[in-house]
């Protein structure tokens, strides 16, 4: 997961890494699948919900993100050929033997996502009562699954997504913005599948687990209005192609149908169940944390903001603990989740967790680890997942230097700070861990 090839890891740096391998694999959809969903004859529990499969005719199998694979996975393992068809769409399409694996990109979306999209929308078209449709809903799955509105060609919706990716926009204004440009987002796979009985299976990578916005929301109401869409171009001062506007205005005026909103009749058979986020992530670092002799506290799951200003807070929690004891006495493991941002205004390689982890790089207190990463193994736009540092990885005239150009990708490489796992099939954004250690430790 990461070699430190410049210098001797100490137990604070392996401690770092053991929570964060912890969190990952206690995210892995097939894991998380295997605990929730369960099938006695024909009942089928997902959760604390059951669903009687002589119910019904058809046993279908749809949805995509970057857990998409893994979910499809447990389930035919699980359901085997129950399974009537299914169309799962991912960025590293396995083989399944009843769920088609289709392709798909992200953070921006593709041709060969829509086509993949088009495929899952004809399965689930024209559907009746006597339908189960089992919904893999899991993070990417809003750039994964592309269907672009009538009038919004694809290079459109890939150009608003790109601006809207370099404003610092949050992930509540991302996707108020592509539900109105989408046919399945906001409710829309919920409407064509509907009277079908529809089950999300839902892996979060949102902070608060907002149905609405995880992939968002495919089966779920939309609370987000055409209005609403319009005003987060307007916040960030968006030059957004032509087209897109003229939906959104459209829509502003009545002329085209809102996406489904609470109360609407499609979602009277539609279940929606969070089986994972990124607490259960913490919560198994939490574990291995205490069970490695330190002290534990889950800071909060939903850190979010410029991944900078972040970064200083969590300096500042290490620097309290070492002058005051508080919230910890040391040794302690201070765990965070959630999304940061970043605003570009450079042209360098970087994500949030590399800036985070450079900004705070320079200014932890002496025996402070920090880690930081992505959970899908992706940082931003790079192939690393983020970085553990501290502070003798880099000074802070060479880290302001490339945070100003969000650049911090080439300088965490330099100094051995990378943390490289691979794609990890899974995706509740983004995990942290502090490691604070006695001042006599040092």
């Amino acid at each position: 997961m990461h070699e430190f090839d410049a210098r001797t890891p100490t137990t604070t740096h392996e401690v770092a890494l053991d929570c964060l391998r912890a969190g990952v694999e206690s995210v892995r959809p097939e894991r998380v699948v295997r605990d929730a969903v369960a099938l006695d004859g024909d009942t089928l529990t997902v959760a604390e919900t059951t669903y009687d499969c002589s119910d019904y005719d058809r046993i279908l199998v749809v949805g995509g993100g970057k857990a998409g694979d893994g979910v499809a996975d447990a389930l035919e393992e699980l359901l085997g050929d129950r399974i009537d068809d299914g169309v799962v769409v991912t960025p590293d399409p396995g083989d399944g033997t009843r769920i088609r694996r289709l392709p798909g990109d992200h953070p921006v979306p593709s041709d060969r996502g829509v086509e993949s999209t088009r495929r899952l929308i004809d399965l689930v078209s024209d559907l009746d009562e006597r339908t189960l449709v089992l919904v893999a809903v899991t993070g990417g799955a809003s750039a994964i699954l592309p269907a672009p509105a009538t009038g919004v060609s694809l290079s459109d919706l890939r150009e608003t997504t790109e601006l809207l990716l370099e404003s610092g926009a949050e992930i509540d204004d991302l996707n108020a913005v592509r539900k109105h440009l989408s046919t399945l987002k906001g409710g829309g796979l919920a409407r064509l599948a509907a009277p079908a009985t529809v089950v999300g299976l839902v892996l979060s990578d949102v902070v608060g687990n907002d149905l609405g916005v995880i992939a968002s929301g495919p089966t779920a109401p939309d609370e987000t209005t055409f209005d609403d869409a319009l005003d987060v171009l307007d916040r960030f001062d968006l030059d957004v192609p032509r087209s897109v506007r003229t939906r959104l205005a459209s829509g502003s005026a009545g002329e085209i149908p809102e996406t489904p909103k609470p109360g609407d009749s499609v979602f009277d058979r539609v279940t929606n169940h969070v089986l994972a986020d990124a607490f259960t992530a913490l919560d198994a670092a939490r574990t291995v944390a205490r069970d490695s002799g330190y002290d534990p506290l889950i800071l909060s799951s939903r850190v979010r903001g410029e991944a900078r200003e972040a970064a200083k807070t969590h300096v500042a929690v290490a620097e309290e603990i070492r002058a005051t004891g508080n919230p910890l006495d040391a040794p302690a493991v201070i765990l965070s989740g959630g999304e940061c941002t970043v605003t570009v205004r450079g042209d360098g390689q970087g994500g949030p967790n590399l800036e985070f982890c450079l900004e705070a790089a320079p200014d932890l207190p002496d025996g402070t680890v920090l880690a930081s990463i992505d959970s899908d193994g992706k940082d931003g736009g790079t192939d690393v997942a983020g970085a553990l540092v501290d502070a003798e990885t880099v000074e802070r005239r060479e880290a302001n230097a490339s945070l100003a150009r969000n650049d911090a990708l080439p300088v965490l490489r330099d100094t051995d700070a990378l943390v490289e796992t691979g794609p990890t099939g899974t995706n509740v954004n983004d995990l942290r861990v502090l490691v604070v250690e006695p001042t006599e430790f040092c």
